[in-house]
């Protein structure tokens, strides 16, 4: 079972885990981006790419932005560690309660998250579980990724997908100020 937040993010891992032998099913489970148009148009890509690519997939199509919101309103500066933990969660009862043996996620091949904290994530939210972490570092595989999805003509996006990452990367102001504070 592969989390994917994307079509895009999800090429790279598919490749690698079938390179491995495994056989990859998809899951989509996203309470974090927003607006609803980008969270459907995501949602849309990785059906596309599960269907050129014959895999399965399973989608929570539930617009579960409240949910998002009453978890990090107040928690801004952990957000990330919070999203990332809601969705590892999630998609490892959802693997368990499917019979999957094994899962991960592609948000190991975002070269903008916190890689080592995803890594101990999964790691200790599927220790309860009996569903084991596959780890692999797929920012290895970043480029290619990259390549293979503009070349498949895919939908790519230019922020994490939350309403704070947005800000961030439109908003011209927060970019100053965040070079200013990293300085």
């Amino acid at each position: 079972m592969l989390h994917a937040c994307c079509g895009p993010c999800a090429i790279f891992p598919v490749t690698f885990l079938q390179q491995q032998g495994f056989e990859v099913s998809l899951y989509f489970f996203n309470p974090n981006i927003h607006p609803f148009l980008e969270f459907r148009r995501r949602m849309e890509t990785l059906e596309l790419y599960a269907e050129k690519n014959n895999l399965e997939i399973f989608i929570d199509k539930t617009y579960h932005i409240n949910d998002f919101l009453r978890a990090i309103v107040f928690n801004e500066s952990k957000r990330c560690s919070i999203c990332q933990s809601m969705r590892i969660a999630n998609t490892v009862t959802f693997a368990k309660n499917h019979g999957f043996e094994y899962f991960t996620s592609s948000l190991l091949y975002s070269r903008y998250q916190n890689h080592h904290e995803i890594k101990r994530q999964c790691e200790d939210i599927s220790k309860g579980f009996g569903v084991q972490f596959v780890y692999y570092d797929f920012r290895e595989g970043w480029r290619a990724g990259v390549e293979s999805a503009i070349s498949q003509g895919l939908y790519r996006q230019a922020y994490c997908g939350c309403i704070y990452s947005e800000q961030e990367r439109y908003d011209k102001t927060m970019r100053v100020k965040r070079k200013l504070n990293n300085a």
